[in-house]
């Protein structure tokens, strides 16, 4: 089967390719396009972060007395997915532990990721599935990366990103890969004015983020609404040195604390999924042309 499928509705199309389950195209009614093109500056469009994100202390997974070597993001954005569902509006996506798998994970999985395309935009569903007789420890994460400018003829700082809800719980930033101490938000009131220097310092992380969607605006401009249910922590970031791209990252886990080196499965923002049971957890975007 082709490594690609393409999926329609409402007047939106979409791209999805097996390797990484990842969306690789976002197209509204006149053909514009509002994803990356995973150029050089990140060669990725929308990458599936699991078993964690971002970065563990040494890049070393340690459970019951075993170090095992995970990097950044985890796996599955570089595994290819099985193809469960080819329709004209719906894609669906599984990957299953295996040997592979294990050598880095010590846990069975299923993760299964469905897209579907209609007149509300596209909707992103992950579930995973736990088949093994023991709890599976994991974190869960969105990468999708939006054109920024979201127009040729934009600038930049002509972009801001507006939030659902009042965020009073700082920013995090951070230090050497992991996470750094919360301090002053850069948000005025609900609203994130977007400019190149605002990620000198890598990504924004706000954990336990109140807002279940952000618009991501320009003036004179289009827009695009990105939300989410089932994740609890929401990620910004480009390039520090400068891209034509904007992530906005639903999330569930951070990268570990800055000092935190223990037990994965204590590890904060982990999530303990019991045998037999599931979880699913859902981020869509609408377009606003």
């Amino acid at each position: 089967m082709t490594g690609r499928h393409d999926i329609a509705g409402g007047g939106l199309f979409a791209t999805i390719k097996a390797d990484g389950a990842e969306l690789c195209g976002l197209r509204g009614a006149d053909g514009t396009e509002y994803l990356w093109d995973a150029g050089p500056e990140w060669p990725r469009h929308a990458p599936i972060l699991f078993p964690i994100v971002g970065k563990l202390a040494e890049d070393t997974l340690r459970h019951q007395g075993h170090a095992h070597r995970m990097t950044q993001h985890g796996f599955a954005r570089d595994r290819r997915f099985a193809w469960t569902t080819r329709e004209a509006g719906r894609a669906g996506l599984a990957l299953e532990d295996d040997a592979e798998s294990r050598a880095l994970f010590p846990f069975a999985f299923r993760l299964e990721v469905d897209y579907a395309a209609s007149a509300a935009g596209l909707r992103c569903t992950v579930t995973v599935r736990n088949p093994g007789a023991s709890a599976l420890f994991f974190s869960l994460g969105a990468h999708p990366a939006f054109r920024w400018p979201l127009r040729p003829d934009l600038a930049k700082e002509a972009h801001s990103l507006f939030f659902a809800e009042n965020e009073s719980g700082g920013v995090h930033y951070l230090s050497g890969g992991l996470l750094g101490p919360a301090e002053a938000s850069p948000l005025q009131e609900r609203a994130l004015p977007l400019a190149p220097g605002l990620f000198a310092r890598d990504a924004l992380i706000f954990p336990g983020v109140a807002s279940r969607s952000v618009r991501y605006a320009a003036k004179g401009g289009p827009a695009l609404v990105v939300s989410w249910e089932g994740y609890r922590d929401l990620g910004l970031w480009s390039k520090p040195d400068g891209a034509d791209f904007l992530c906005i990252e639903p999330w569930h886990g951070t990268a570990s604390p800055a000092g935190w080196d223990g037990e994965f499965s204590r590890k904060p923002g982990v999530i303990a999924l019991p045998p037999g049971a599931s979880r699913a957890f859902t981020w869509s975007v609408a377009i606003e042309a």
